[in-house]
């Protein structure tokens, strides 16, 4: 599926600042380092195509839901602590996107889709100086939010059998080195895929 990159610089406050510019590098180093790292997965994996099929809206509805899915799964799936009771039983994985996802005709053809989702926000100049005199304070301030998901759904069920999901990801994307570490990261146990055969070589 087409990856969501969004990439901006987080303010002073920490609100988050989108960056046009920011966004199409890691676009364009992001879809480099994927198409190297496709043919080592140990699938057939293409690129999605809508086609004339006019699917594209509800496409990116079923991607908006993967990042929700993907987040309640970091919240309450990965944190025993914070498991929901019908998660709790051991070695269960029961999420998904549900099986409407199976009509969609332009994804007749495959057997399951694969998103991603990444999202960077930068520290800017008045975030880092924030952090440095919190810290001098004695206060904790972050900078900087790096987060992503890797899932693959099951295209007849609509359940998602993969995910990787961090977030405190690695690699700046905006430029073509960070965009293979992240992309490597996200693969990183990737069904099928040869153990120990790295995602991308340059």
């Amino acid at each position: 599926m087409r990856p969501t990159i969004r990439v901006g610089e987080q303010s002073t406050g920490g609100m988050n600042e989108p960056n046009a510019d920011w966004t199409a590098q890691a676009r364009e180093n992001l879809g480099t380092a994927l198409k190297d790292a496709q043919g080592q997965l140990g699938n057939v994996v293409v690129d999605y195509d809508e086609g004339t099929s006019s699917d594209g809206s509800v496409v990116g509805q079923y991607e908006n839901l993967f990042g929700t899915v993907a987040d309640s799964v970091i919240e309450f799936q990965f944190f025993p602590g914070n498991r929901l009771p019908t998660k709790k039983r051991k070695d269960t994985f029961e999420w998904g996107v549900g099986p409407g996802i199976a009509e969609i005709s332009s994804l007749k053809n495959a057997d399951y889709a694969l998103f991603i989702n990444t999202y960077d926000s930068y520290g800017s100049a008045g975030r880092k100086a924030l952090q440095i005199f919190s810290a001098m304070a004695g206060v904790s301030v972050t900078s900087g939010v790096h987060w992503g998901h890797a899932g693959l759904v099951d295209l007849k069920t609509g359940e998602l059998v993969w995910l990787n999901a961090d977030r405190q990801m690695g690699g700046d994307v905006r430029t073509p080195e960070g965009a293979i570490k992240r992309v490597t990261q996200l693969l990183e146990g990737f069904p099928g895929r040869m153990a120990g055969v790295p995602v991308a070589v340059k």
